[in-house]
């Protein structure tokens, strides 16, 4: 027995001699990162920076170092973590301005950079042509949607399937339209940027209408939107945005007298509203993030909520993943899951990937920051849409983008004015957009 105690004691003491050997100084820490950025053994430094801070040695040169190695391995995420904790012992030098600038930039946290910068050196604002409100972007997209079921739809005999009858049936189906889009963004302030976007659509329908026989009317839709949209830093990281989405329109329509056989025309005009704000924050290669719309779409009240959380693997915007998760309330379903959605995004080289996928019950559905809004008559259960941006010089970009959305639409019947049964019909549309930004 004594023996095995004796052999432990040994075991320990050997330990903790071992343990005591490893034990670092400021000095040895100091000089040793230092080396490893000279020798510019980024990973090295790395995980020697880590073992430092275990045995709780930390200090400003540590982290700005540790900054520049992973900015070099172009990690920006985790650099600009590094940069900022620096920032915050001492913001004298100019080459740190510099780095957690880019790193910022290059991580897509634009506004924060903006706002930080407000902070630098006379000096470097005039290399970065800093200035406290400026423009950012312009950019122009012009699209073109269709239906190539609508021959088919149009030939379809839905007052037959249904037995109309004496009653009054009608459907609105699409042929196709397009639309053209101009968006500005501007700096208003440091940490705030202002979003605008103006777009307008012509949309081709036919109404199909059986009352006493059965006729096609063309119909036309006019569509305008004016959306806008400021983000801003609200703290350390933490970012809030609220927008205003305003949508107006008329439309034509072929409605039945009183006689079968007999018609007027009428001209209707519409309006909806959609408010939204969100806030998101930035967790070294995550970025979750949640928003709240009130809305009123078709003359229908009902509030959207979602949530996300962004991943970046690569500690940059070179590829990057984003699961939400959206939930509607109305007066009608009351509180419930709505949609589920994956977007993310790729650099191919030069070139710019984006796609982004929606299943779901999407009527009167909102997509991210209200910016696009579906408010066409029916619904959605699955949507797609794939971007290719081509960047051209510094300061322009092209973008293609396609978009894979089947609509599920109806075929009403009325009697006496009370809509009695109903036959959905449903389509895939396509739309092919092409346009082009300019950054100021």
């Amino acid at each position: 027995m004594s023996k095995r105690i004796g052999i432990t004691i040994i075991l320990l003491l050997f330990l903790f001699a071992v343990s005591a050997q490893k034990k670092l100084s400021y000095v040895e820490v100091d000089s040793k990162s230092f080396e490893l950025y000279q020798q510019q053994k980024w990973n090295e430094l790395i995980d020697f920076s880590a073992e430092a801070r275990e045995q709780g040695i930390d200090f400003f040169y540590l982290q700005a170092r540790t900054g520049i190695a992973f900015y070099n391995l172009k990690k920006y995420r985790n650099a600009a973590d590094w940069f900022l904790k620096a920032w915050g012992n001492d913001q004298s030098f100019e080459w740190l301005q510099e780095y957690l600038y880019y790193s910022l930039i290059y991580s897509g946290r634009n506004v924060e950079a903006s706002k930080i910068a407000d902070k630098f050196s006379v000096a470097f604002k005039q290399k970065i042509y800093y200035q406290k409100m400026k423009p950012l972007r312009a950019a122009m997209e012009v699209g073109y949607s269709f239906n190539p079921d609508f021959d088919k739809l149009s030939g379809t005999s839905f007052d037959e399937e249904m037995n109309v009858g004496s009653d009054y049936g009608e459907a609105y189906i699409l042929k196709n339209y397009h639309f053209e889009t101009f968006d500005y963004s501007h700096q208003i302030a440091p940490g705030v940027f202002l979003n605008h976007n103006f777009t307008h659509l012509g949309i081709d329908r036919e109404e199909q209408v059986f009352w006493g026989s059965r006729y096609s009317f063309p119909i036309k839709v006019t569509q305008n939107q004016y959306f806008i949209n400021p983000v801003f830093v609200l703290n350390k990281k933490w970012y809030g945005s609220a927008s205003m989405n305003a949508i107006w329109g008329n439309s034509d329509l072929v409605l039945g007298n009183r006689n079968p056989n007999t018609f007027y025309n009428s001209n209707i005009k519409y309006s909806d509203f959609i408010f939204s704000t969100s806030t998101w924050t930035h967790w070294g290669n995550f970025s979750p993030g949640a928003e709240i719309n009130l809305a009123n779409i078709n003359n229908n009240g009902f509030t959207q909520l979602s949530g996300w959380i962004t991943y970046y693997p690569l500690s940059n915007t070179s590829l990057y993943f984003t699961p939400r998760i959206y939930f509607k309330s109305d007066a009608e379903n009351g509180f419930g899951y709505n949609t589920v959605g994956i977007s993310g995004g790729v650099q191919l080289g030069p070139v710019h990937f984006h796609g982004q996928y929606l299943k779901g019950e999407m009527k009167n559905f909102i997509e991210p920051g209200g910016y696009v809004v579906a408010n066409f008559p029916g619904r959605s259960e699955q949507k797609f849409t794939g971007s290719l941006y081509f960047p051209k010089g510094k300061r322009y970009q092209f973008v293609l983008r396609y978009i894979n959305q089947n609509i599920i639409e109806k075929y009403q019947v009325y009697s006496n004015g009370i809509p009695g049964n109903s036959m959905e019909y449903n389509y895939t549309k396509h739309t092919l957009t092409g346009g082009i930004s300019w950054n100021f």
